[in-house]
């Protein structure tokens, strides 16, 4: 049995880059380890030669045995257990997810011991390491454990090296990723250090979905006010560079939030109440209060305190089962201005039987206009959440795990919504190149309706004057020009437009913003194809729709989950489709780059989001789920998956995509946005460095034979029926070296 130690003390050791001063040199990484987070408009710029890779547990016989039986989950067995990854020279470890039965909980897995350039950094229980017990840098949401994921348990540490790394787990895990990234040198690698807890990081992503997370001014907002016809276009702004779009705002309110939510909760009896931290803008004008409860149990009262000043009462009135009930309390700027935190208390006053509370949102006034300022989702799904607004409960009487609720919204306003999210089209012009043109609802990380979306670089805001918001940086050196076209059988009337853009550098290697939509049915044998592209650039991740189309009384598969715990579901599985694995070739490789287990388990979460449990993370979630109806026909998911200190660079070709069911054999209709930089915004480029050696440590390659159920090498699917290109040009400028540069790599592949 391996000791339960904690992360080992003196792993850091500085090291500097041996660059003269003054000389330019083409990058030959992106940030390296917390500098990842901490510089996110780093995004746009070129990666040099580093590579994207990933160990998994992966079934390599082409089958669906990704770990249920452990077969493929060890690289090789060592004195200190299951080798899951290892890896000489300089790279970063950069995102491990697991899960196992029962329904994700890992204390089976035993001890995860990491080792960085010979020096053991972690050596502690696995469940300790993601239920945050260990404490900074690896606590929420850098960790998660299984309620926090809906099945998953997540690592997002970044854990650089300057030699080797090696991961080892005392069990076999069963089900496993482990991406990594591979440098061609270690210049600017310092170790990853255990003892530096990364507070400012940490508070970065707590604030996932209400914050800007690049931080800084950013920059002159251009609004506008419009309506549009079906059919009709209008020009939100027109700006000119060199600059950078820092945000882009939309509001919508016509547009009703999605009928359906499933949620968690707590509740006290008399004499309790609960308290917690919520963030404010130090600039407010006044905050609100908003409590999402279960008014199924009638006469709920309690009081209101923040910062130790009543300032209402909440009260549910009769009884109304089967509807989520929402309350908002006014609270004045002299209890909350100049404050960027405030402390809210409740307290128990009467109830015909207890005083329940599923979710808190907090808005700040700030010059006239409501924004969103924090959240706390409350349950045992959200351990992590609670942990981190200091939540407490007193006289707890009941943690309701799972809650199925409605709001009253007609059928017709659910359809219209639905039809102006799907059919309004963001599209987004560079310097004379359309590099953004997706539906407004998937762009923001919501396909199937106005759900409530809270990732690190984009968010919806589903109550009282919410906005859809979108942080990610969009560089352009000369103009650009920000459109919406309504391409559906809806007027939008009422709705509001901004556009937020600063001055900006424009260093070589710079690239434009793309959002890549794709829409269509899926097609047997092939991936679902997230992103066909040539030229370079960096994949950042995917919003993913996904409307599974297995009909009750259709066909049973052979290749049906093999879990026990999957036994007890229909006869015929509606879900098969999240099967289906993910698989990333770069830059012509016949074997995937990344070769992931199944598709919940892409959006860190697993056992079909343990049931329907949506969940959000900071670069992962599964925002909606619906079952025959509110536009769903049979079985529906909405995912969304940021790559950001894991994304994937390439120097001439990508082909992302995902399988639908085990073999590429359900049907399905599927959408996707996928994001990402490419291109050359700085009109120059550096030369780009050769590309690093082959690891020498890398996941066992496919057999070469073709399994009878899938494809080994993904065929470039057909056309969509979309308005939108199946891939989006590009003008990368002057880069005709770049195949010297990586000829001989890619010969020894094609041989």
């Amino acid at each position: 049995m391996l000791a339960a130690a904690a992360v080992v003390a003196g792993a850091g050791v500085g090291f500097g880059s041996g660059r003269a001063p003054g000389q330019v040199q083409a990058a030959t990484k992106g940030p390296v380890g917390w500098d990842t987070f901490r510089d996110l408009s780093a995004m746009s710029r070129s990666r040099g030669a580093e590579q994207s890779l990933q160990f998994s547990s992966y079934d390599r016989t082409g089958g669906n045995n990704d770990g249920f039986e452990g077969t493929y989950s060890c690289l090789r067995t060592s004195e200190r257990g299951c080798v899951i990854a290892e890896h000489e020279g300089p790279g970063e470890i950069t995102s491990i997810w697991s899960t196992r039965e029962p329904l994700g909980d890992v204390s089976a897995t035993g001890n995860i011991v990491v080792e960085l350039d010979g020096r053991t950094v972690l050596d502690a229980p696995f469940i300790d390491v993601v239920t945050g017990k260990l404490g900074a840098p690896f606590a929420w949401p850098l960790v998660g454990d299984a309620n926090d994921t809906a099945g998953g348990v997540v690592i997002k540490v970044p854990m650089p090296y300057r030699e080797s790394m090696r991961v080892t787990v005392e069990n076999n895990p069963y089900f496993y990723h482990l991406s990594y990234r591979v440098f061609p040198d270690a210049d600017g690698v310092r170790t990853f250090d255990p003892n530096d807890p990364a507070t400012d990081v940490l508070e970065k992503l707590r604030a996932f979905g209400v914050a800007d997370p690049k931080g800084g001014p950013s920059g002159v907002p251009v609004r506008r006010d419009f309506d549009l016809a079906p059919g009709a276009a209008t020009t939100v702004a027109e700006l000119s560079g060199p600059a950078q779009v820092n945000q882009l705002r939309v509001k919508l309110p016509q547009v009703v939030a999605a009928p359906q939510v499933v949620d968690d909760g707590r509740a006290f009896g008399a004499g309790g109440g609960s308290r917690f931290t919520m963030r404010v803008h130090p600039d407010n004008q006044g905050i609100r209060v908003i409590r999402r409860y279960d008014p199924q149990i009638a006469d709920q009262v309690g009081s209101l305190h923040v910062n130790g000043r009543q300032v209402g009462e909440w009260r549910s009135g009769a009884a109304t089962p089967g509807l989520w009930g929402v309350q908002v309390i006014d609270v004045p700027a002299e209890v909350t201005a100049g404050r960027s935190t405030v402390e809210v208390e409740n307290r128990f006053l009467s109830s015909s039987l207890d005083f329940n509370e599923f979710r808190y949102d907090v808005h700040s006034l700030v010059g006239g206009e409501w924004v969103r300022t924090d959240v706390l989702d409350l349950g045992p799904g959200h351990p992590g959440e609670e942990s981190a607004h200091g939540y407490r409960i007193d006289n707890p009487v009941f943690a309701r795990e799972k809650l199925i609720g409605r709001y009253p919204h007609s059928p017709e306003d659910v359809a219209a919504s639905d039809a102006v999210l799907d059919g309004v089209r963001l599209r987004i012009t560079f310097d004379g190149q359309t590099t953004v043109d997706a539906p407004l609802g998937e762009f923001f990380g919501t396909g199937l309706g106005e759900y409530d979306v809270r990732s690190l670089m984009s968010s919806v805001d589903p109550g009282l004057d919410g906005w859809y918001t979108s942080w990610w940086p969009m560089p352009f050196r000369e103009g650009a020009t920000v459109e919406l076209v309504n391409t559906s059988g809806v007027p939008v009337v009422g709705a509001t437009a901004e556009v937020t853009s600063a001055p900006a550098d424009l260093p070589p290697g710079t690239g434009y913003f793309h959002a890549t939509h794709h829409r269509g049915n899926t097609v047997p044998g092939q991936d679902w194809n997230f992103l066909t592209t040539g030229g370079s650039g960096t994949f950042y991740g995917v919003t993913h729709s996904m409307r599974g189309l297995i009909p009750p009384g259709a066909q049973t598969r052979t290749a049906q989950p093999q879990s026990d715990l999957e036994s007890h579901v229909l006869e015929v599985n509606q879900r098969n489709y999240l099967e289906g694995d993910e698989r990333f070739y770069v830059d012509g490789s016949r074997e995937p780059a990344w070769h992931g287990t199944g598709t919940e388990d892409f959006y860190e979460s697993g056992w079909y989001f343990r049931f329907g449990t949506t969940y959000s993370m900071p670069m992962a979630g599964n925002p909606s789920h619906e079952i025959g109806g509110d536009g769903c026909r049979y079985d529906c998911t909405g995912g969304y998956r940021l790559l950001l200190n894991d994304a994937v660079p390439f120097r001439h070709h990508l082909v992302a995509g995902i399988e639908h069911g085990p073999g590429n054999d359900e049907p399905g209709d599927y959408g996707s946005t996928a994001y990402w930089y490419g291109g050359n915004v700085s009109g120059s480029l550096l030369p780009l460095p050769p590309l690093p050696s082959q690891p020498s440590s890398v996941p066992a390659p496919t057999p070469s034979v073709t399994p009878p159920t899938s494809s080994a090498v993904p065929t470039r699917p057909s056309r969509p029926t979309t308005t939108a290109p199946h891939t989006t040009g590009q003008d990368d400028g002057d880069f005709l070296d770049l195949g010297h540069v990586v000829e001989d790599v890619l010969g020894a592949d094609d041989d």
